[in-house]
């Protein structure tokens, strides 16, 4: 797979431009500056395929990039406090409203910042995912920030902190050192390599 042939394709605003899929997705999932683009751009090889923001809360629309048989769909951060109400709910609308239609979603990145507990969000994201029975994987991000005895400490207390922390996938992840993105890669072409395989099944 050429990670440096991904492409942006498209944006929407609301979950109604959205149309049908087309062809297997992988979404990412995460709160405010967690660093979904950090992790996009750097899973691509690209220093702005993914708009990275200074400003909180600045991904208001679901953006689609495109590679091969894949969709990857960047989902708008959730959780940050300094937004408009009616924005919120339009951002809340576009995220349920993706994750509960009925697509080819192969799997979620769900992204927690590794530096500090996760949020009450993210704990309600994890959450939904294992009710819906959506196939995810933990990343977390900034993991460059923390000494390596903060990341045994921080792993202990995920454990207590994350619904069902000792069955999920986690991978931890720096946009700074490439640590991870090896792991990540892997789960990425696993999913083309299946859905290529049905494919020709057909």
């Amino acid at each position: 797979m050429n990670y440096n042939n991904a492409e942006f394709y498209t944006s929407y605003g609301s979950f109604k431009q959205i149309p049908k899929s087309e062809r297997t997705e992988i979404a990412f999932s995460g709160r405010s500056n967690v660093g979904k683009s950090s992790l996009i751009n750097k899973i691509f090889n690209r220093k702005s395929l993914a708009r990275v923001s200074a400003v909180p809360g600045k991904t208001a629309t679901i953006n689609f990039y495109s590679l091969e048989n894949l969709y990857f769909v960047d989902l708008p951060g959730y959780g940050y406090a300094k937004v408009a109400k009616s924005d919120k709910e339009r951002w809340a609308g576009l995220i349920e409203g993706y994750l509960h239609d009925d697509r080819e979603l192969a799997l979620v990145f769900q992204l927690i910042d590794f530096r500090h507990p996760p949020t009450s969000d993210d704990v309600m994201m994890v959450n939904f995912l294992i009710d819906s029975g959506i196939p995810f994987v933990v990343i977390l991000t900034k993991a460059d920030k923390l000494s390596k005895k903060q990341r045994e400490e921080r792993r202990a207390s995920l454990l207590n902190e994350l619904p069902c922390a000792e069955d999920i996938t986690i991978i931890e992840f720096s946009a700074q050192t490439g640590e991870g993105r090896d792991e990540i890669r892997a789960i990425i072409e696993e999913i083309a390599a299946d859905d290529g395989s049905e494919e020709n099944e057909e």
